[in-house]
């Protein structure tokens, strides 16, 4: 498959090249400068290419275009009066697409008036809201990242704090975020301020993760995340916030690209409709499971996404958007042909998965006096379903191990104002959410066990229930931020939130979860800020564990308590030069009321990072958490034709179960570490690489006599959770590379690329299966007195697989911009 696609991509180029001698090798750079505190357009702000002579401003309706561009990358430098500047690094221009940047400006202090120290600050990322503990990539940033295939779950991985994808104690092909040890269901995220529950695909109900991403680079602007010092406007955080800005469509043509490699085929148009609208959309079908096949590696991950957005002005301060996503997934494992006996085995008694999920929005923004409104309207849906039988036997329900049939609904409707009194800046708002959950689920746990007189040892242990709930949530929020002290040194912002619910016994008593925050910025220097904050945050539980019933049909979950985290964090920000941040913060942790499995007495802190799903078992709010540890992190913005960036964090996770007693969570890797460099040459080439490291994560043993005893009737061993978290994986390695070459001729582009994820190969070990060894011929099971296989697994002989097989994936492809 790799190699059809290389050879279309040859033909192409051959076909065209005639057109290069003709070529006008110039772009376009277009779009609108707002005030970032009350989103006003700006108009008269001067926005520039550094190292060229190119420049211009915006005019009276805030829009700035900057044509005739020679092709290549840039820093784009956007600066005026009153504020402090901006600049936005490695910036593409080609001939095919228009590169419509919009930017937002914020309100900077009085006194810095030396134009190095000015310069030096527009590189800072961070808010007076949030001034620590916040990153931001931009969609260049994105594409050019080796081994992240245009997938922007895998970028993020490189920042610090921020592990998954192997690093964290999940497999290496799946895109769990988890930030500084906690577990991949604590994040949100957003899009253009419209809550997006699912980003990647055969995502686990009730967590996150999958093995790739569903949004679309090409829609996206930049992508800011935060790991603390969460803006009171979003509720439901415990790790982190990742907000996703979508560009606007090309106010001018109709223009579009078409990207297709060894991995998927996407397609993205994006104009005018209208006068005062414009849009994108975009759908990608992928070739994962063709290359997988080809490459001889199990997993089969086979899917569809569709995107969109339109933005239209209704007036001169009135701004209506409305954007949708949705995939369409089928995940399973197959068997390689190097597979042994028992690796097949293992392999078609895993589960297959089969998905869909759409979220839709409207926001209205309308301009107030010095002040902006946002009412935001979405609907998310999830249907989720997931078979898995014995020995992969499709059909036959008496060796079924698990079935769920499940679906989420959530409508959410939030308004709320932002903007400046005098030297105040303020935003307030409230959000009502309606949420109906319903679930048919069936899990064989373990099978029962008998001695030799058939006396019964252990009972058979299923878990079987059907769940149908709805109910509202709704929460409030207020913050206030000041600049203080000569020149505003002291930035100061004070935020306060509750949330409630209908549902949980306690849900409408707004007093329990009453969350403030405070954080503050001094700048010792004017490139040097000392910055800390400390706030509470609460998370409801997943609806899974909200809705699952027990055999009475009882709801045994409702009088739970929502989670909660504090968080103490202070550190330094240098900048200094025009292109380059160092940051150093160390972060403290801790979590009360944890949900407990009452079944297995461990912290569902430790679960997320499978295809199954979170949840679905009754849970008390009796765990505890801390995670704690320091950040490095250096970041060189595109300078001479060369960009970096280094991550370093040394940490500790720990939840506590039924007894009490803090282990290591599954998250506790100890140490991340990732470096990526990047390097543009003449001619259009562009080469990039990128290595990732991670301590070993924690695993729990087999209990092997249970293991033995109930594989026959469950497929799969026993996890020994009196000695949780008490083994460890080796260290994970991972070495990405990526190469390409840019073409530019009139009205079109072409980007030939080489995409290699673990391009050395590494074995990064995974948590070995608990199977039974097989005959050499696969025709039964072997045993230890030559006779057939009892029932209760006695006279096996049992083995653990190891799971470290090595998992590369190149592609080859190519991206033509129109």
């Amino acid at each position: 498959m790799t190699r059809l696609f290389s050879s279309c991509g040859i033909v192409l180029l051959l076909l065209w090249l005639p057109l290069l001698l003709r070529a006008q090798n110039v772009g376009t750079i277009t779009g609108l400068v707002r005030d970032r505190a009350t989103q006003e357009l700006l108009p008269g702000v001067t926005v520039v290419l550094e190292g060229t002579a190119q420049g211009t401003s915006t005019d009276a309706e805030g829009r700035y275009r900057l044509t005739g561009v020679p092709v290549g990358s840039y820093n784009l430098r956007a600066s005026f009066v009153g504020y402090e500047p901006l600049l936005r690094a490695n910036v593409q221009v080609s001939s095919g697409n228009a590169n419509v940047i919009n930017l937002e400006l914020g309100a900077g202090a009085q006194q810095l008036g030396e134009v190095q120290v000015v310069a030096n600050r527009a590189t800072r990322v961070a808010t007076a809201e949030t001034p620590l503990s916040v990153q931001r990539i931009t969609t260049e940033e994105i594409k050019s990242n080796p081994g992240g295939n245009f997938d922007i779950s895998k970028v993020v991985q490189t920042l610090p704090g921020v592990g998954g994808g192997g690093t964290g104690g999940t497999a290496g092909f799946r895109n769990d975020i988890i930030i500084r040890g906690g577990a991949p269901n604590e994040n949100v995220y957003y899009l253009d301020g419209i809550e997006v529950p699912v980003i990647n695909h055969f995502q686990t109900q009730g967590s996150a993760g999958g093995p790739a991403g569903i949004l679309n680079v090409s829609f996206i602007e930049d992508v800011t995340l935060s790991t603390s010092a969460f803006n009171a406007r979003y509720d439901n955080a415990l790790s982190s916030v990742l907000q996703f800005r979508q560009r606007d469509g090309n106010p001018d043509r109709l223009q579009g690209n078409l990207r297709t490699s060894g991995t998927e085929i996407a397609g993205t148009l994006d104009g005018p409709l209208t006068r005062n609208t414009t849009f994108l959309a975009s759908a990608r079908r992928s070739y994962l499971q063709l290359l997988f096949k080809a490459l001889d590696i199990p997993i089969r991950p086979g899917y569809w996404d569709f995107q969109f957005k339109t933005t239209t002005k209704l007036g001169p301060k009135t701004t209506l958007t409305s954007l949708g996503l949705g995939a369409i997934d089928h995940f399973e494992l197959a068997v390689p042909k190097t597979a042994s006996p028992e690796k097949e085995v293992a392999l078609r008694s895993s589960p297959t998965s089969d998905q869909w999920n759409y979220t839709v929005g409207l926001n209205l923004r309308q301009l107030l006096a010095k002040s902006y409104l946002n009412v935001a309207l979405s609907r998310t849906q999830l249907h989720n379903a997931l078979d898995q039988f014995q020995d992969g036997v499709a059909g036959d329900e008496s060796r079924r191990i698990l079935l769920t049939r499940s679906g989420e609904t959530e409508t959410k409707l939030r308004a709320d104002v932002s903007g400046t009194a005098g030297r105040w800046q303020f935003s307030y708002g409230a959000m009502g959410q309606y949420v109906q959950y319903n679930n048919r689920f069936f899990n064989r746990l373990r099978a029962e066990v008998r001695d030799a007189q058939g006396t019964l040892l252990t009972p058979r242990v299923d878990v079987r229930f059907r769940s149908a709930v709805d109910f509202a949530r709704f929460g409030a929020f207020g913050q206030l931020t000041r600049s203080w002290l000569d020149g505003d040194r002291l930035t100061l912002s004070a935020g306060l939130r509750t949330d409630g619910n209908s549902l949980t016994t306690d849900g409408r008593n707004l007093l329990r979860t009453l969350s403030p925050r405070l954080s503050a910025s001094y700048a010792l220097r004017p490139t040097l800020n000392l910055n800390a904050s400390v706030g509470r945050y609460y998370k409801i539980l997943p609806n899974t564990v909200l809705g699952f019933r027990d055999t009475l049909g009882t709801l045994v979950n409702q009088r739970n308590r929502y989670i909660r985290s504090d968080h103490y964090v202070a550190g330094l920000e240098w900048l200094p030069g025009p292109a380059t941040r160092f940051t150093l913060e160390g972060f403290y942790k801790r979590y009360n009321h944890y949900p407990v499995s009452v079944r297995d007495g461990i912290s569902l802190a430790n679960l997320g990072g499978d295809f199954t799903a979170l949840g679905n078992e009754q849970v008390s709010s009796t765990g505890r958490g801390r995670a704690y540890g320091l950040e490095f992190f250096f970041q060189q913005k595109l300078t001479k034709k060369v960009f970096a960036v280094v991550s370093l964090t040394g940490f500790r996770s720990e939840f506590t179960g039924r007894d009490g007693r803090y282990r290591p969570s599954a998250w506790d890797s100890r140490l991340l570490a990732s470096a990526l460099l990047g390097r543009k040459f003449s001619r259009g080439w562009e080469m990039g690489f990128k290595y990732r490291y991670a301590g070993g994560s924690p695993y729990t043993p087999y209990d092997l006599a249970a293991s033995q005893a109930s594989y026959l009737a469950t497929g799969r061993g026993v996890l020994d959770y009196a000695r949780l978290n008490t083994q460890r994986l080796g260290n994970f390695q991972q070495f990405d590379y990526r190469l390409d070459k840019r073409l530019n001729w009139r009205r079109f582009s072409l980007d030939l690329f080489l995409d290699v994820q673990n391009a050395f190969v590494l074995r990064n070990p995974g948590v070995p299966d608990y199977t039974f060894q097989r005959l050499p011929d696969n025709s039964g099971f072997a045993t230890t007195d030559g006779q057939p296989l009892r029932p209760d697994g006695a006279n096996a002989v049992p083995l653990l697989l190891k799971n470290d097989d090595p998992l590369v994936t190149p592609t080859i492809g190519f991206i033509v911009e129109f």
